[in-house]
Formats: structure tokens, sequence, C-alpha cells
């Protein structure tokens, strides 16, 4: 089993970035996919980015492209996601997520879930 824990969100202006991030502990950290997620007022939860277990491979949605960027330190069992150039609908708590499957892009590939973080982007 493995444990999240994010940190990093707050209330920021529309165009500023925030840095979030994800302690895993439980077990070694390269065991899992790790992926972000995000639910905002009213939405379903949603898939933002994650990072497949075997190769590395980063997969990101349509609507975060370019914008947000996903990496890992595995010697800190810890893995970030850089928010740049912020909207007010990218407003949402952001949860980190963890499969033991290959990789993660869909709420039904989740194993693990953080409690989340909130992200307030004001216009």
């Amino acid at each position: 089993q493995v444990q999240l824990v994010e940190s990093g969100g707050g209330l920021v202006q529309a165009g500023d970035s925030v840095r979030l991030s994800c302690v895993a502990s439980g077990r070694t950290f390269s065991m899992y996919a790790m992926g972000w997620f995000r639910q905002a007022p009213g939405k379903e939860r949603e898939f933002v980015a994650s990072y497949s277990r075997i190769g590395g491979k980063i997969y990101s949605a349509d609507s975060v492209k370019g914008r947000f960027t996903i990496s890992t330190d595995n010697a800190k069992n810890t893995q970030y996601l850089q928010l740049r150039s912020l909207k007010p609908e990218d407003t949402a708590v952001y949860y980190c997520a963890a499969t033991k499957g290959y990789n993660i892009t869909s709420v039904r590939g989740v194993d693990y879930w953080g409690r989340g973080t909130q992200v307030t982007v004001s216009s």
C-alpha cells in the first residue's frame, strides 16, 4: 500500500504559476505509475497528467498541454505538477494518484488517492 500527501496549492491570480508536490510513502515509489487529477465544484474528477511506470512516458490532458508539466524525483519519492499560465477554469482540488498498473489516464485506473490540495485562480 502507498500513502500520498499533496501540498503546494493556494490562491493565485490568473497568469500565475504554482507547483504542487505529492510525497509517496509506504512502498517503493518506482513500483507505481503516478498521476494528477482535478475536480472543480459541481464537476466530475478529471485526468490532468500522468507518468507511466515503465519508460516514464508522459500523458497530459489537452486542456493543460503546454501549461502544466508533470515530473518525478524517485530519490525523494515525490512527484510534481508545475502549473503555468493559470486560468480561472483551472480552479479545482488537485489530487495525486497512483496505480500498480502501467499507467493511469482515468479515474477507474487509480488504486490510491491523496486527499487533495486546493488551487484557486482569481481573474
